[in-house]
């Protein structure tokens, strides 16, 4: 966590930026070393929290930053960690027991899942849910932008759907999600955005989903090679958001 500015409402969320694998988790994934890397460069959201930070010191009001620095293949922190998450029907749950060629990456060991999600998962939502409250209190409600990266092409685990991977795809929530947020989003980063595709939803924590309006959300995938090409450009772009957003 980098703290903000007491008043801005604004969390620039970043949960796949991280590449980490603490030692103790790593005997339980199956793939060898190449592989394993190969994965993690494959699905990482890279040089993101790159980007956010370039954001926050741009921004007229520094906005709060929260970023991962564990991988996802520890734990996605931003999946439903029960039977809500339509991911786990490929294997990516919270914590993933399938990769991205649907190969098998751990096994079924219910308590090494458990472990991971008390380690990882619980104090993730805390922090998240307890930055939320905290700009509730400061300033009346909290903007969360959740910050991502996704390549060009997609990869075998992605479920067929809409073709399109435009440079910008805005996820959203029918509730968290106000069409000024959108707005503010497409003025910000310009033309090539399209909205909840090839991904769709925006991140809120779970005791607040779909119940509490005073807690804005919404996803921000930026393509690959879009990002990678202009980090500085992507990183204006997110502050003029912020800048909207707060």
């Amino acid at each position: 966590m980098t703290p903000g500015d007491d008043a801005s409402p604004v969390l620039l969320h970043v949960p796949h930026a991280g590449t980490e694998i603490p030692p103790w988790t790593r005997p339980h994934l199956l793939l060898d070393d190449d592989a394993l890397t190969a994965e993690v460069a494959a699905l990482t959201d890279h040089r993101t929290d790159e980007t956010a930070a370039a954001a926050a010191d741009h921004a007229r009001v520094r906005p709060w930053l929260l970023v991962n620095p564990v991988s996802r293949f520890v734990v996605d922190v931003e999946r439903f960690p029960d039977e809500r998450e339509e991911m786990s029907a490929v294997g990516m749950g919270a914590v993933y027991t399938h990769g991205t060629r649907r190969q098998r990456l751990r096994g079924d060991d219910a308590a090494h899942h458990a472990a991971l999600l008390d380690a990882f998962y619980v104090p993730w939502a805390a922090a998240v849910e307890r930055t939320v409250e905290e700009r509730i209190a400061a300033t009346g409600r909290a903007v969360l932008l959740d910050v991502h990266s996704y390549p060009r092409e997609p990869l075998p685990y992605e479920r067929p759907g809409d073709a399109r991977r435009p440079a910008v795809c805005l996820g959203t929530d029918a509730t968290h999600t106000p069409a000024w947020l959108v707005e503010s989003a497409r003025r910000a980063f310009g033309a090539g955005v399209a909205l909840d595709t090839p991904f769709a939803g925006a991140y809120v924590p779970l005791s607040r989903h779909g119940s509490d309006e005073r807690v804005l959300s919404l996803m921000v995938e930026i393509r690959r090679d879009v990002h990678l090409a202009d980090l500085a450009g992507t990183g204006r772009a997110l502050a003029r958001l912020v800048d909207a957003a707060s």
